[in-house]
């Protein structure tokens, strides 16, 4: 290397941001994602066994894809190459695979080809990619925050394994941070920065798993504080990092996830963990249509008879938040969410109508009764149509002696929790009364 190559490196080191000169040099350096990357486990034994083939790395930012791609080239002895799929074409793609099939047949060295953000390749793109990953050109890494089973071609997903990293945790957040401040080559050490617990443990904390927005908060605490040796408070920690923008798209699964916890939070009584999830999808900026719709299903699907109130609450939830709009609606939402949370629950009804449509569907079609059947027209009374029914209101407790369905069904099966209670009570009782009639004969389909 001359000397004009090693101060054209320097310098561009010098430009980088702390959380990119931080990056691991080897594998042994790299924190977090052990549930693939540990030793024993895929990722290390598809590298041992030099059996490393295209790969999905699917995780939310800062949890280490591109360096973990970076470090597969390196231990797979491949040539690194990257590309965005937001800024890159098919052309530039096809460019990139016949340059790494001539590298590949001058030299022997396959390519890497990491792909950030392939979930945004379209179809065509994806499929360009395919005769190159078949033959084994190129190790194809593509990196998304989507999830590639909804977001990328099957056809690219069969060929790929995943691995999904997790956010990294708080103590591998702290170990990140501790070792940034140390580090005299690439790090903070030159600064003497002297690290309070509580403003690691702040940083680790807020920065929700993601490395890159801790070191760059570490980064701007150092830089911009005239003490020298820099000492690194809690309060010097919150100065530094700015609001984090909430994951969420809103056709992706940041939406759907955050959906599906709210609606199980709801209906595992967990009133909490339903407020947390109602402000993570509002601060996204979710649709409150959306929730207030998600909250009326919620109250017929999951609560139902158990708590008869439930419905006409969240009904009138949702014209309130049609008629007041945010941010005061967030109240009516949290009352609602609330309100469901702690309500008495049953999905009696939901079971209910799923097993009856399920016999509807099945073909075995019942005949209605005769004496259920309309008599209000003419000609009725000579077909027979309609005689034989009791009026129910003539019966002393208006329940009439009578089969309204032909065979014997039990649908609704109400718990034993809340209104529900006292509804199986009566239900017991009017099936009694109702079975007296089952003598004259059944209307099973043969």
């Amino acid at each position: 290397m001359s000397l004009f190559e090693a101060s054209e490196r320097e310098n561009l080191s010098a430009a980088q941001p702390l959380a990119a000169r931080m990056r691991p040099r080897s594998l042994a350096d790299f924190v977090g994602q052990q549930h693939f990357l540990a030793e024993g486990k895929l990722l290390r034994r598809l590298l041992a066994a030099d059996r490393l083939g295209s790969v999905i790395f699917y995780g939310p930012p800062g949890t280490g894809k591109t360096t973990l791609a970076q470090l597969l080239a390196s231990e797979s002895r491949s040539r690194f190459q990257q590309l965005s799929a937001v800024t890159s074409g098919v052309k530039e793609l096809r460019e990139v695979l016949a340059e790494a099939r001539d590298h590949l047949a001058a030299s022997g060295e396959r390519t890497l080809l990491f792909i950030d953000e392939i979930h945004r390749f379209n179809r065509a793109q994806q499929d360009a990619l395919l005769p190159d990953v078949e033959e084994g050109i190129v190790i194809l890494v593509g990196a998304t925050t989507q999830n590639p089973f909804f977001a990328l071609t099957s056809a690219l997903v069969s060929r790929s394994r995943v691995f999904q990293f997790e956010p990294l945790s708080e103590a591998d957040i702290a170990t990140l941070i501790r070792r940034a401040a140390a580090d005299k080559q690439i790090g903070l050490g030159r600064y003497g920065v002297q690290l309070d617990d509580d403003a690691v443990e702040f940083l680790a904390k807020v920065s929700d798993g993601d490395a890159r927005r801790a070191l760059s908060a570490l980064e701007i605490g150092a830089l911009s504080s005239v003490e020298r040796p820099v000492r690194f408070t809690r309060q010097l920690a919150e100065e530094s990092v700015q609001k984090k923008a909430v994951e969420y798209d809103r056709d992706g699964d940041a939406h759907y996830d955050a959906a599906s916890a709210l609606i199980k939070s709801i209906r595992g009584s967990d009133p909490d963990a339903g407020l947390y999830w109602l402000a993570r999808m509002l601060e996204a900026g979710e649709e409150v249509r959306f929730l207030a719709r998600r909250l009326v299903i919620l109250a017929s699907e999951d609560v139902g008879n158990a708590d008869p109130h439930a419905l006409p609450l969240a009904v009138a939830a949702m014209h309130a938040c049609e008629f007041v709009g945010l941010p005061e609606c967030q109240l009516t939402l949290a009352q609602a969410v609330t309100y469901l949370a702690c309500a008495p629950k049953s999905n009696a009804a939901t079971v209910g109508i799923s097993e009856a449509r399920a016999d509807v569907t099945s073909g075995r079609l019942l005949p209605v009764p005769r004496h259920l059947r309309d008599a209000h027209y003419a000609g009725a009374k000579r077909l027979e149509q309609g005689q034989g029914y009791e009026y129910a209101h003539d019966a002393p407790d208006a329940i009439a002696a009578q089969d309204y369905l032909g065979v014997e069904r039990e649908y609704y099966r109400p718990v034993a929790r809340g209104f529900e209670r006292e509804l199986a009570e009566r239900l017991a009782k009017i099936r009694a009364r109702l079975r007296e009639a089952s003598g004259e004969g059944s209307n099973e389909p043969s």
